[in-house]
């Protein structure tokens, strides 16, 4: 790979995830998707035509596509330790869709192995890319506010009735919404927090028999230097998040009144997974991205998002930082991998950091069986 040369991608697995990363790798001048793989033959083929690049039906072909440099990895989460480890020994750099395991175990192994070839390793797509969110750390950064005291990150969402494989139900798996997108909540607060969390409390829901799955939950979190946080999510479909930020929804568009939904019995998930896919991209919104309401608390002011950036609150008075739309979460997520391949930056998500997320996930879900805090070990700084 010469250096003015663009770094040649191929995609694993083309559901919502990738499907939403895919017009960034387009958009960044120093990417270039080269192939993918993707078992739905239909969904398959209809990727090849868009983007003009071959689809494979099988991993272990994508990984032989000639002058390969990378691979972006958004797979059911069973798969990803294993096409994590072959991918790096393939001498291929790595993105990986949260969570990066389905264990802490296969997580160390993919460090490990990112270590090993002397790859990247980049754990993501998380809001915690999200432009607002990374404003945010920069004015806890500054000291202007002094040190954070609490993070509150709240989300209401219709996540269980969403098309979903049996195995995103499953939390022993890497599923339901604990780990799928309390890895976002996470992620932001360890990063708006400064990364080093000590132990978490935590009560998990199961709702609907008819769609059986840890649906909601409420985290109790505490950083080493006292800080605390809650994380707070409800996938059931009624209240939406969208109230909580300005009628803004997750992607930054109008978002209308939702209606209550509830599971809807047999139905084709695969069939209805192909329709969301449709769906991915998420360019072109007019408003800010979000993943519900994070509002932080420091010794001297108060900060959250607005449907425009942030809001931050003085002694002095309120005000609000407004933010461009043109970049999205996922241009981010690129121009981060892109930079660290190339040496050009510090990596924040890399796989420690992912690592430090899932632990906290899996510690969470310990906590809500066993009713006792959980302490954590493998934790680490947000990089200065």
């Amino acid at each position: 790979m010469g250096m003015m040369e663009s770094i040649s991608i191929g995609i694993a697995g083309l559901g919502m995830a990738a499907r939403s990363c895919a017009p960034a790798f387009v958009r960044h001048p120093g990417l270039k998707i080269a192939a993918a793989a993707e078992p739905d033959e239909v969904t398959g083929a209809a990727f090849s035509a868009s983007h003009e690049v071959p689809a494979y039906r099988d991993f272990q072909a994508l990984l032989a596509h000639p002058g390969l440099d990378a691979v972006y990895i958004a797979t059911p989460t069973p798969l990803h330790a294993e096409q994590t480890v072959l991918a790096l020994r393939a001498g291929k750099h790595v993105i990986v869709e949260k969570p990066m395991a389905s264990s802490l175990d296969e997580a160390e192994a993919m460090v490990a192995a990112a270590a090993a070839a002397g790859r990247v390793l980049l754990v993501g797509h998380s809001h915690s890319f999200d432009l607002p969110i990374r404003r945010m750390r920069d004015v806890i950064a500054s000291g202007d506010l002094g040190a954070v005291k609490m993070i509150n990150t709240w989300n209401y969402t219709d996540w269980v009735y969403r098309p979903r494989r049996l195995t995103e139900l499953d939390p022993d798996q890497g599923g339901s919404v604990l780990f799928r997108q309390g890895a976002h909540q996470v992620d932001i607060v360890r990063l708006l927090g400064g990364g080093m969390l000590r132990n978490v409390y935590a009560r998990t829901f199961d709702l609907d028999p008819e769609r059986s799955t840890i649906g909601a939950h409420c985290l109790m979190l505490e950083f080493e230097n006292g800080a605390a946080a809650t994380a707070i999510y409800n996938g059931y479909g009624r209240l939406s998040g969208a109230e909580l930020c300005g009628g803004v929804s997750e992607w930054g568009f109008p978002a209308p009144v939702p209606q209550p939904v509830a599971h809807q019995g047999a139905r084709d998930e695969q069939a209805l997974k192909r329709e969301r896919v449709k769906k991915a991209d998420r360019s072109g919104a007019p408003f800010q991205p979000h993943f519900g309401l994070t509002v932080v608390s420091c010794e001297r002011g108060d900060l959250r998002q607005s449907p425009g950036g942030i809001i931050v609150y003085r002694p002095d008075g309120r005000e609000e930082i407004a933010l461009e739309t043109t970049c999205t979460p996922h241009d981010l997520v690129a121009a981060e991998f892109h930079d660290a391949i190339r040496g050009l930056a510090i990596t924040v998500h890399d796989g420690r950091w992912g690592l430090a997320n899932l632990e906290v996930c899996n510690a969470a879900l310990r906590s809500a069986r066993s009713g006792q805090a959980v302490g954590l070990r493998q934790q680490v700084s947000v990089p200065k």
